[in-house]
C-alpha cells in the first residue's frame, strides 16, 4: 500500500512537469487509452461522472465526449488540482468540470451519487485498496458502471522484458532528467510491478460489491482497463 503523505508530497512536486512527461514518455498512447475507457462507459449514457484521483483531469477532459450533465474529479493533490483548473479553465470546460480535494478511501459525497466512476492510473496509489474501491462501489448509483484503467504486467516474451527494462531503467532516467525528481520516477515502476493486477483485482473489485467484472488487456497487455457494474437489488414483495 503507498504512503499517503509521501504520494501527496511527491505528486505536488512533479505537477508542474506531469503532463509533458506523462504524454512523453508512454508516446502519447496513454490518450488512447483513454478513449478506450471512455468508449467502454459510453453505453451506459452516465448523466453525473467521478474521476478519483483526477490528478490533472486529463480523463475528465476526456469523459466530456460522453455529454454528461456533469463531471466531478477529486484527488488529494492540491498541486496537481491547481494545474488541472488551469487547463480546464483553457479548455472552456469548467461548467462542466469541477475539480475537488478528495481522498479515495472517503470520498465527499453521498451514497449513490454517480452513474458512472472512473480511475486512470490512480488505484495502484491509493493508501488502501480495498477501502478505495469499497467507497468507489458506495457512491455510485445501483445500474451504474465503474472503469478502471491501470498499468499492468505483459505477459509473453519479449515484451515483458522489455517493458521492464523501459520501465525500470529508462522511465527513471527521463523521469529525472525533466522534472528533477528521482523518486516519484522510481516509485512509478515499483508501484506497478506491486499491484495486483489481472484476475487479482478482479477478485478484489468483486470482494468491493462490484459485478459483471471484467479486464481488456490493452497494447500486449501494458495496461488494462477493468470494469464492472453495481447491481440493482430486487425490491422484496
Amino acid at each position: 500500500m503507498a504512503d499517503k503523505d509521501k504520494v501527496i508530497g511527491m505528486f505536488n512536486s512533479i505537477a508542474p512537469t506531469y503532463d509533458f512527461l506523462n504524454h512523453f514518455l508512454s508516446l502519447n498512447i496513454d490518450k488512447v487509452w483513454r478513449r478506450k475507457l471512455v468508449k467502454l462507459i459510453a453505453p451506459y449514457k452516465p448523466e453525473r461522472i467521478l474521476d478519483v484521483a483526477s490528478g490533472t483531469g486529463d480523463l475528465a477532459i476526456a469523459l466530456t465526449r460522453l455529454k454528461p450533465d456533469g463531471i466531478v474529479g477529486v484527488d488529494i493533490s492540491e498541486g496537481m488540482l491547481e494545474v488541472g483548473r488551469k487547463k480546464i479553465a483553457r479548455k472552456g470546460l469548467s461548467d462542466i468540470i469541477t475539480l475537488l480535494y478528495g481522498d479515495s478511501e472517503s470520498l465527499p459525497f453521498p451514497t449513490n451519487s454517480f452513474n458512472a466512476v472512473a480511475v486512470s492510473f490512480g488505484v495502484r496509489n491509493f493508501a488502501n485498496l480495498d477501502a478505495g474501491l469499497a467507497d468507489m462501489c458506495r457512491v455510485l448509483k445501483p445500474g451504474g458502471v465503474v472503469a478502471v484503467l491501470e498499468f499492468s504486467m505483459p505477459r509473453r516474451f519479449p515484451i515483458v522484458q522489455f517493458y521492464k527494462f523501459y520501465f525500470l531503467k529508462v522511465l527513471p532516467f527521463f523521469g529525472k532528467m525533466f522534472s528533477g525528481h528521482h523518486e516519484a520516477y522510481t516509485y512509478l515502476p515499483e508501484s506497478v510491478l506491486q499491484f495486483p493486477n489481472g484476475e487479482r483485482f478482479l477478485h478484489l473489485m468483486r470482494e468491493a460489491g462490484f459485478s459483471n467484472v471484467r479486464e481488456k488487456r490493452l497494447s500486449f497487455g501494458i495496461a488494462s482497463i477493468y470494469t464492472g457494474e453495481k447491481i440493482i437489488k430486487a425490491k422484496r414483495q
